[in-house]
């Protein structure tokens, strides 16, 4: 399974992802690569916590680019 992340900076540094695909499912770490690391962690145990719960793996998410 293929799942789109997002990968930003907070205020304080750390690097926080998220994937939007599963609500919730949101990690951190001091570096990219810790955070990556992190965030495929907390994907696979909130994919199991769904699975056992009868909820849908994941939700339909569209990337829609809106010009201002």
């Amino acid at each position: 399974m293929k799942l789109i992340i997002t990968l930003d900076r907070d205020e304080t540094g750390m690097f926080v992802v998220e994937c939007p695909a599963i609500p919730g499912c949101v990690s951190q770490g001091k570096t990219k690569e810790e955070s990556i690391e992190n965030i495929r962690e907390a994907i696979q145990a909130c994919l199991e916590t769904r699975a056992e719960a009868g909820l849908p793996l994941t939700i339909e998410v569209r990337q829609i680019e809106v010009p201002v």
